[in-house]
């Protein structure tokens, strides 16, 4: 199981400051690509408020999305989520802060640098341009219906 530090992840790509919920979301499609190719268990934990789009612990596509709590950040909440993981040897912790890095190793957990996990993300194999821009299609569909009132089972 991977347990990201998602502000971490798309800090490692170029303007993500510029549309954080944005950013956001393309992490999530990426990370959703990740897990349907690699068949891996993914949460991620993203600092500050949970937006419109995406609820703490809500899950999108395979990926738990949980926030920081008020008054702390992801790194606090991911501490918190390694020292209630019972298998914490099947846990990779995906970071560049060295001291939640340091924290979790403590834990008996594995690090990895987001600018690696980032170049994960970023090979032909898991990048399938067609699926993701169907998915994001279906996605935008959603939104207009829920915008409009319409619920998705409604013929």
């Amino acid at each position: 199981m991977y347990l990201l530090d998602g502000n971490n992840v798309m800090g490692q790509s170029i303007g993500w400051h510029r549309d954080k919920k944005g950013s956001r979301h393309r992490l999530l499609e990426e990370l959703a690509g990740f897990i349907r190719a690699k068949k891996a268990r993914l949460t991620v934990v993203f600092d500050g408020t949970p937006d419109n789009r995406f609820s703490d612990g809500s899950s999108y596509r395979g990926v738990k999305v949980f926030f920081s709590r008020p008054g702390s950040d992801a790194d606090e909440r991911i501490i918190e989520m390694v020292e209630a993981e019972r298998n914490r040897k099947n846990l990779t912790v995906v970071t560049s802060d060295r001291k939640l890095a340091d924290r979790v190793r403590v834990c008996g957990v594995r690090v990895m640098r987001a600018g690696e996990f980032r170049k994960i993300l970023n090979e032909p194999s898991l990048t399938n341009t067609d699926e993701a821009k169907e998915n994001e299609e279906n996605e935008k569909v959603g939104e207009w219906l829920r915008y409009f009132g319409v619920s998705e089972e409604d013929e």
